[in-house]
């Protein structure tokens, strides 16, 4: 069973914790101190005993062209949402090597502070080798508790651009992870206790699928994305398409702020999408299972 964290704007949750005891927690928003986004998020964790990562918002960093959190701000934020994991800053497209230092600086921080560490392997575009030096390197250090694949390094390692849309980044991370597993790297990981974590969703909820029928699951730990809380309350349900989403994936961002009432459609389609998540986790991908 995957543990997934489902990430949405803070009205839902407050509706529909049940179906989200493992957390993912967004830096940016804490450093905001968007609303009441770590009372909140704090408030779960005292009544779920789940997974609590504080992620880097490394992606929303990238995305926007915005300078990456330091570690001061990182400790600071983590302890705000009393994180369990903290994401060590990652650098996309760039050398291995300066995520890789960063965390060698980073994760003795890290730990002595009560924290486990979050690994981000990284590279420049195409540079598959590089991407595979950095996965080797969680694997053995003993500055990383887990590794998460991201969906832009996954692509970016493989010569695409993780702004592509089709199939060629839709199938990107599972590929790699089957390279992963044809070096010996995910046994490598699990020997070592590393557990493996996939960061946000290429293009649909199928991509879980893709990895379970690459007999890929049983080394995921845990998975988090927005697409089935912000697709739902959008109007969109998932369905039998070969990603899960069959006029593509949602790209407007996640409104954080979203204060609208959420009507009863809205809410029972976001339900329904975390389900169907729920049974792709447990590796159940027919309606009748």
């Amino acid at each position: 069973m995957i543990n997934f964290c489902h990430i949405s704007p803070p009205k839902f949750q407050i509706d529909c914790e049940w179906i989200m005891p493992n957390q993912l927690m967004l830096a940016h928003l804490l450093e905001d101190e968007h609303g009441d986004y770590a009372t909140l998020h704090n408030g779960i964790s005292a009544r779920n005993a789940g997974l609590r990562i504080m992620d880097n918002s490394a992606f929303e960093m990238f995305m926007e062209d915005r300078p990456m959190f330091s570690e001061s701000k990182l400790l600071e934020l983590g302890r705000r949402c009393k994180a369990e994991y903290l994401v060590m800053t990652d650098y996309p497209l760039e050398p291995s090597i300066k995520t890789i230092n960063v965390a060698c600086n980073q994760g003795p921080q890290f730990h002595e502070a009560g924290f486990k560490t979050f690994f981000v392997p990284q590279s420049e575009l195409g540079d598959l080798e590089d991407f595979i030096t950095a996965f080797a390197f969680g694997c053995v250090s003993p500055h990383v508790d887990m590794i998460g694949v991201s969906i832009l390094a996954a692509p970016h390692a493989l010569g695409i651009d993780a702004k592509n849309k089709g199939p060629n980044r839709y199938l990107s991370r599972t590929v790699l992870m089957q390279k992963l597993r044809s070096r010996g790297l995910l046994d490598l990981a699990a020997n070592n206790g590393k557990k493996i974590h996939m960061l946000g969703m290429t293009d649909g909820p199928r991509e879980i699928q893709l990895m379970h029928n690459a007999r890929l699951t049983g080394g995921i730990y845990s998975w988090d994305s927005s697409a089935a809380v912000w697709a739902g309350m959008n109007g969109i349900v998932f369905d039998d398409s070969p990603t899960g989403l069959i006029n593509g994936k949602f790209e407007t961002p996640v409104d954080f702020g979203y204060s609208d009432e959420i009507s009863e459609a809205a809410r029972n389609m976001a339900m329904h999408n975390c389900r169907v998540m729920r049974r792709y986790c447990e590796g159940k991908f027919n309606d009748g299972e």
